[in-house]
């Protein structure tokens, strides 16, 4: 994992089918923040290299 200028760069293995990968990032990027996954959601980009997650505002 990788961060400059306000962007995340992440590599997971899974495969992009089915939506494995989507989800395969979103979990990294929770456990990245120390958050549950139920808080982060895919804006954009599920069939693409690039997303934009949204993370819910904490407690």
């Amino acid at each position: 994992m990788a961060i400059a200028d306000e962007v995340v760069q992440v590599r997971v293995t899974a495969p992009p089918a089915d939506g494995a990968a989507n989800e395969a990032v979103l979990r990294l990027l929770a456990a990245a923040l120390g958050r549950p996954r139920r808080d982060l959601s895919l804006l954009r980009g599920g069939t693409a290299r690039i997303k934009l997650v949204a993370v819910a505002p904490g407690q």
